[in-house]
């Protein structure tokens, strides 16, 4: 199988069935929920939105804690959202991550781990970095997965 060149859209369009379009509507449906993001600490407001497999658009923002470590990010939020709305056997084809201030926004490592549980295998994320708009194959920001394989008795 050919994987997509990491800095050319039309290969990871192609790769993910997600034309350019779509994309952009993830974009802004992330930055416009990240307008609801409860960040008084941080002042760091984060929306996240996920194209599911049945076509459907959810979004989340993050919540803040005084206690940092209860804080919960958006793309988590989101997630939650989607199997709380529409049960777990959903799965995630692309998802974007937006800052309200511009700000370099790609998923943390907690939410990179929960979402390879629901995205599917050629799953897209649209987020910033330092060198301005990003879209990359899932697997390409998190190539290993936790896994748990319990043993079986014999």
């Amino acid at each position: 199988m050919l994987l997509p060149v990491e800095d050319d859209p039309v290969s990871l369009r192609i790769m993910s069935g997600i034309d350019e379009e779509t994309l952009e509507k993830l974009r802004s449906a992330a930055l416009k929920v990240a307008g609801n993001a409860y960040a008084p600490y941080s002042k760091f407001c984060v929306g996240a939105a996920l194209l599911l497999d049945d076509g459907s658009v959810v979004t989340g923002c993050n919540v803040e804690n005084i206690s940092y470590g209860l804080t919960s990010c958006a793309e988590r939020n989101a997630l939650f959202r989607a199997i709380s709305e529409r049960g777990p056997g959903r799965r995630i084809r692309a998802f974007a991550v937006a800052n309200r201030d511009g700000a370099p926004c790609s998923p943390c490592g907690a939410c990179r781990q929960v979402m390879s549980e629901f995205v599917t295998p050629d799953a897209v994320v649209c987020f910033s970095d330092r060198k301005g708009p990003q879209t990359r194959r899932f697997a390409e920001l998190f190539p290993f997965t936790f896994v748990f394989e319990p043993e079986t008795e014999a």
